[in-house]
């Protein structure tokens, strides 16, 4: 089974058919975040169609200053959801700084969220990396899944060092810094992405579909000098791993990726 540890199926459009097409027949398991609460009913309206998807629950921090004045607004999403994700910061994309108190207040409202009732969280860190490492300390994160990090490599050893998994998507087929990163990722906290469609259009020209996971992991495993088939198996064992025994994710998530990675 192929991991697809983040996402964005919800804004596939006319194409989302054809992309479900390739999650099933491809066996794709793809954790589909949300930006806002429109994308989030979306996502949980695509999950319905595919039991390959897991839909999550985050407020991007692009969206964050929608929702700083009405935080209220988020609580049921938040305890529905059996992950969190996408959140974060970023000071990189956004270079208003009036919007990073918003950013940061959304941020804590799902870190505290994510503290008190066990759930993993999946990161947006661009420009912000730092910040998203001080405040993963603060509320003593334990389980994070850190998505297309490139940020300074000091910052991504120390989030390391306290557990966290890594995202490696697109990006690495093209730059040197994502393919230091990528080899220096200890293998049992590395996880694969493609963050389609959006994600891949500024490196292929169009937005992106499922099976660009394949490119990925053909890039890791000349990384990483093994086999396309040690990476797809390494990445799906760390999934199980960081997923097993939470109480949050239906038995029938685990038992997929679970049965699969022995049977396969």
């Amino acid at each position: 089974m192929l991991i697809d540890a983040h996402a964005h199926l919800d804004r596939y459009g006319d194409t989302l058919e054809s992309a479900l097409e390739e999650i099933t027949q491809h066996h794709i398991f793809t954790i589909s975040n949300s930006m806002d609460l429109p994308s989030y009913r979306r996502n949980l309206e695509i999950g319905e169609m595919c039991d390959l998807v897991l839909p999550t629950f985050g407020v991007h921090p692009w969206n964050a200053p929608e929702y700083a004045d009405r935080l209220e607004d988020l609580s049921e999403a938040i305890e529905q959801s059996p992950m969190l994700g996408e959140i974060g910061l970023d000071y990189h994309f956004v270079d208003d700084a009036s919007q990073y108190p918003a950013q940061r207040k959304v941020f804590e409202v799902f870190l505290a969220a994510a503290k008190e009732q066990g759930k993993i969280v999946n990161l947006h860190t661009k420009g912000a990396e730092s910040d998203v490492l001080d405040f993963l300390n603060r509320y003593e994160i334990q389980r994070a899944i850190v998505h297309w990090f490139s940020g300074p490599l000091d910052v991504f050893r120390e989030l390391v060092a306290r557990g966290a998994y890594f995202t490696i998507g697109v990006e690495v087929l093209y730059s040197e810094h994502i393919q230091t990163i990528a080899r220096e990722l200890p293998l049992d906290q590395l996880l694969t992405e493609t963050d389609n469609p959006g994600g891949p259009r500024s490196f292929i020209g169009a937005p992106g579909m499922p099976l660009l996971i394949r490119d990925v992991v053909q890039v890791l495993a000349e990384l990483k000098e093994t086999t396309v088939e040690s990476i797809v198996q390494t990445v799906q064992a760390n999934l199980g791993r960081l997923i097993r025994d939470d109480p949050w994710l239906s038995d029938t998530y685990v038992y997929q990726i679970s049965w699969r990675h022995n049977n396969e």
